[in-house]
């Protein structure tokens, strides 16, 4: 027997999926389960659970962005689209 312990976000279906350790990925596991609501992050990063994308970047930009990971946007666009040779073409 093992115990797992796992913080899960449930997916838009409203379901949780638990990965399972490779030992225990053949034939039927039991599982006991304890719910446990979280309290929900507050400050400026955090957003509602049911918050869009869009009000997820909104949030993001009032926070300051990305500056502080990316501090030249131009140059790291550059790096990104760097000519790189292509799987069969020659």
């Amino acid at each position: 027997m093992s115990t797992i312990t796992a913080i899960l976000e449930p997916h838009a279906d409203g379901s949780l999926h638990l990965p399972l350790p490779p030992e225990m990925r053949h034939g039927k596991v039991r599982v006991e389960a304890k719910l446990e609501a979280l309290p929900q992050p507050s400050g400026p990063g955090a957003r509602p659970p049911n918050a869009t994308p869009l009000e997820a970047f909104k949030v993001l930009r009032a926070a300051g962005g990305l500056r502080h990971v990316i501090p030249d946007l131009v140059a790291w666009q550059r790096e990104q689209r760097a000519e790189r040779s292509l799987p069969g073409r020659d």
